[in-house]
């Protein structure tokens, strides 16, 4: 049994994680909320229209879960389009529904892809450029221009008048692309060969790069920026730059639905995902307490359910906490399934039943998190009328950021697992 002291100890630290998480979670964060949105969800609740309250929360959710994102992969024949289509899917060339990959073209027409994960996210496969069917200068028609959110344009040894030619027609139509320059490893593979007492990975890297600008700049590209890849170590050179830039440049709600379709393959990709799903926990904790002043009995604890059901599934999968993704990834790295699962503390998605979140909710009700909500109702006004709701929303806030925080934990051990093979 927990002494007096140490329950209030621990409900102390709730209550200062969950008033920090509330003054870092400021409105203009990733956008998850407009200054709109968030003045007519205050007149709601004033109002005492809690109903309404809720579905607007649900709505903006709604908006933000499911803004659609299509991706447009284009090249020269041989550059690797298809590969980096599989691997920016977190995709093996012979997993199903990957795309066909060659040394010669095999895509003939705008070939699209679904995220495996996230079915609003495709990334299309599109022709090589500079072939007989598709000269560069009827190509975007051809392709469809204006279906994409942005272009990849892949290069493999050097960039060529069509690369640039397609870039200046973009640019003309007003849409956003990034030159990727491919297969960098097997350059720097064979350097080492050919160097192996005064090879150097940073400086041959630059070279590559500046030749690459260089080639741009000479066909009329002003300024061209380019990140150098390897699509099968997705997770070393320019990726991260790539996706710092994407991050950045890409509309609020296409932002988010970018951040949460990349592959778990860095620890900065970990953090950036559950730092974004951190900034929507207050909303769902809203619906539970909107809900919980309704009176009608039993409907509190079976919405609560529900909501908490589907988020921490969705954590789960978010971060490949799951049997699924766990099972792929130990095929990737041939590695026992049992082995990775050894690292995994937090329950997988089929483990969550309402048994569990009965029993995890019975837990997280304990004395001081009414006292924890109601310091939190200083930091957010317009709960101040709701109190039959403040338990509710306490309890489901604490909940969601610590399961998130777990299952995070989770995904970065699962990934210095694979990459190390050893106990973390």
């Amino acid at each position: 049994m927990e002494s007096v002291c140490q329950t209030l100890e621990k409900q102390q630290i709730i209550h200062v994680e969950m008033e920090q998480d509330i003054l870092d979670c400021h409105p203009d964060d990733y956008d998850i909320i407009s200054d709109e949105e968030l003045k007519q969800f205050k007149t709601a609740i004033e109002e005492g229209d809690l109903s309404e309250a809720a579905a607007k929360l649900m709505e903006s959710l709604d908006l933000i879960e499911n803004a659609k994102l299509d991706i447009a992969i284009t090249g020269e024949s041989g550059s690797g389009k298809s590969t980096f289509v599989n691997a920016i899917r977190g995709v093996e060339d012979e997993d199903e529904g990957s795309a066909e990959t060659g040394v010669v073209e095999t895509t003939m027409a705008p070939t699209p892809y679904p995220h495996p994960q996230h079915q609003n996210v495709t990334v299309w496969d599109l022709p090589g450029i500079g072939t007989e069917i598709f000269q560069s200068v009827f190509y975007l028609k051809q392709v469809c221009f204006e279906r994409y959110d942005f272009f990849i344009i892949i290069a493999t040894e050097r960039f060529k008048s069509n690369h640039a030619k397609l870039a200046r027609e973009i640019h003309k139509m007003g849409k956003k692309f990034y030159f990727v320059r491919s297969k960098v490893d097997a350059d720097l593979d064979a350097s080492k060969r050919r160097r192996k007492s005064t090879y150097d990975e940073k400086k041959i890297m630059q070279q590559i790069r500046d030749n690459c600008i260089e080639c741009l700049k000479k066909e009329g590209v002003e300024s061209p920026r380019v990140y150098l890849l390897s699509c099968f170590e997705l997770n070393k050179y320019d990726f991260g730059l790539l996706e710092d830039t994407l991050e950045k440049e890409l509309p609020s709600h296409k932002r988010h639905t970018f951040l949460l379709s990349l592959p778990n393959i860095s620890i900065n990709i970990l953090e950036k995902k559950k730092e974004l799903m951190k900034k929507q926990i207050w909303k769902v904790a809203s619906m539970s307490c909107a809900i919980a002043a309704v009176p009608v009995p039993g409907l509190s604890i079976a919405c609560d359910l529900i909501l908490l059901k589907n988020c921490l599934s969705h954590y789960c999968k978010s971060f490949g906490v799951d049997e699924e993704s766990v099972e792929k990834l130990a095929r990737k790295v041939d590695m026992p399934v049992a082995d990775l699962k050894s690292v995994i503390e937090s329950p997988l998605p089929k483990e969550i039943t309402n048994d569990l979140l009965i029993k995890l909710l019975a837990g997280s009700t304990v004395f001081g998190v009414a006292s924890a909500t109601e310091e939190l109702m200083r930091f957010i006004p317009m709960f101040g009328s709701v109190v039959s709701g403040g338990i509710s929303f306490g309890t489901t806030y604490y909940m969601l950021n610590k399961f998130l925080n777990d299952v995070a934990e989770d995904a970065q051990r699962l990934l210095r697992k694979s990459m190390l093979g050893t106990t973390v």
